[in-house]
């Protein structure tokens, strides 16, 4: 018979077996593909991979100090794309300044409330006598005021570069937030001056009453009338006056000196200087803010007859006698030698 019909008779003999041995082959012929695929799998990955891909950043940065790329521009320093001080000032800024911050605020002025309840305020013991020394001029109160009230500012709008995304942000929104914080820069920004001035004229006005003398270590010793009932003798300014005209003056220009390296930033440093400066511009201001709430504490509600020094310039007289016997007694002096009635500054 012709061949063609023996094909017809063997297919139509074998049936249902051709289709099993189709399908027999194609899975034979898939498990021979994955069984290659599998062998190539093996070989690609026991081949040694390049150092720069089993290298971690950590090594990176252990080995190269940062990471960079090259650019065209002509700040070539913008091509610096991570480096190890970096990410310490950034671990600075988000964790150890804000501990710092609740410490030195939060501390303080818990501290200070505390302090009221148990020694409350400090009263004139003598009670007010109704006559009043001049103790402050009119231009010692400006540069005063002027001084205090941009640290006021200066302080406040530092406060919220640490705090207030977490504080402020959360209560009156991201849009009111963006627009405080704008603002609370450019007031930062523009009253550095006019806050570093205050502090020059300070220093000159004031400096030849605020320097150190053993009276400082018998006033401190004693408590400054603060801690105890007695008041010991002080000139023109007491040993605590002076802690904080110091800290004001030393830790004023620090603040200025980091703050203007970060307003003018590459100026005068590289990138490890504008990180060093920020941080040391931080830690100041906050131990500054600590300072001066103590101070204020005693200016206003810890203290009968302070504010009057700098509200009117003129104290009462018991009030001098207590706190700055010396002082009074140096006025009389004077006072007598004019033949004035009133001592006078």
């Amino acid at each position: 018979m012709p061949a063609g019909g023996a094909t017809l008779r063997l297919e139509e003999q074998t049936g249902g077996k051709g289709e099993a041995m189709t399908i027999t082959a194609s899975m034979t012929r898939a498990m021979r593909f994955f069984g290659w695929l599998a062998v190539l799998l093996v070989l690609a990955l026991s081949v040694p991979q390049p150092a720069a891909a089993q290298t971690s950043e950590q090594q990176l940065l252990e080995e190269l100090q940062k990471v960079q790329g090259r650019v065209t521009i002509p700040d070539a320093k913008s091509g610096v794309l991570i480096q190890p001080e970096g990410v310490s000032w950034r671990d600075f800024q988000r964790d150890t300044l804000p501990l710092v911050g609740w410490i030195a605020v939060v501390g303080m002025i818990v501290l200070l409330a505390a302090f009221y309840l148990i020694r409350g305020k400090v009263r004139i013991k003598a009670g007010p006598s109704g006559r009043k020394i001049l103790r402050f001029h009119a231009f010692e109160r400006f540069v005063h005021w002027l001084t205090a009230s941009c640290f006021i500012v200066l302080g406040l709008t530092g406060l919220n570069i640490s705090f207030g995304r977490s504080i402020i942000q959360p209560i009156i929104g991201d849009s009111a937030f963006s627009t405080l914080t704008q603002w609370g820069k450019y007031a930062h920004d523009y009253l550095a001056l006019p806050f570093v001035i205050g502090l020059v004229l300070m220093l000159v006005i004031w400096v030849k009453d605020n320097l150190p003398t053993r009276l400082d270590l018998v006033w401190l010793k004693q408590g400054g009338g603060i801690l105890g009932d007695r008041h010991p003798p002080a000139k023109k300014f007491n040993a605590g006056q002076k802690l904080v005209f110091w800290t004001v003056i030393l830790g004023g220009a620090g603040m200025a000196i980091t703050g203007y390296l970060l307003l003018f930033p590459f100026t005068a440093t590289d990138i490890d200087g504008q990180q060093t400066a920020a941080i040391v511009h931080g830690l100041i201001g906050l131990v500054m803010i600590g300072v001066i709430l103590a101070h204020i504490y005693i200016g206003t509600i810890g203290m009968e007859g302070a504010f009057d020094a700098m509200g009117t310039g003129q104290v009462d007289e018991n009030w001098a006698k207590e706190h700055h016997s010396l002082w009074v007694e140096k006025k009389h002096g004077q006072a007598a030698k004019g033949g004035m009635t009133q001592p006078a500054e």
